[in-house]
């Protein structure tokens, strides 16, 4: 028995695939792996509108995430944080762009954000 075709943004990924995702955030959480055979009509759901949030339009790629990246450091989401900057450093963004995203957090979200996103950063880039 081979697995469904979900379509998704122009692709048709075979349940459980995440690739596609992957590439899109830099590492898919444990619980979305299994949320393809727990409920796959909402892992689709989620895939479609991953895929046309991430796709290139007035922003590209690269801009969205260094914006994830300030937004997860703000949130200080260790999981968000480390699979924006992973997925980042996959796209080719630099150090130096990411600590430019995260002065900007320092500006809104404080210096504790700032911190935190440089610590992590540090590490992933390394």
């Amino acid at each position: 028995m081979t697995e469904p075709k979900i379509p998704c943004g122009g692709h048709n990924y075979k349940a459980g695939d995440m690739k596609q995702l992957e590439e899109n955030i830099g590492h898919v959480p444990v619980f979305f792996r299994d949320l393809a055979k727990s409920d796959p009509a909402m892992h689709e759901a989620v895939l479609k509108l991953d895929n046309y949030i991430w796709s290139d339009g007035a922003l590209s790629r690269k801009q969205k995430k260094l914006m994830a990246i300030a937004i997860a450091a703000s949130m200080r989401d260790d999981h968000a944080l480390h699979a924006q900057l992973q997925g980042a450093k996959h796209l080719g963004v630099t150090m130096a762009e990411v600590e430019e995203a995260l002065r900007v957090t320092f500006m809104l979200a404080g210096m504790p954000s700032y911190v935190y996103g440089k610590t992590e950063a540090a590490e992933i880039f390394k």
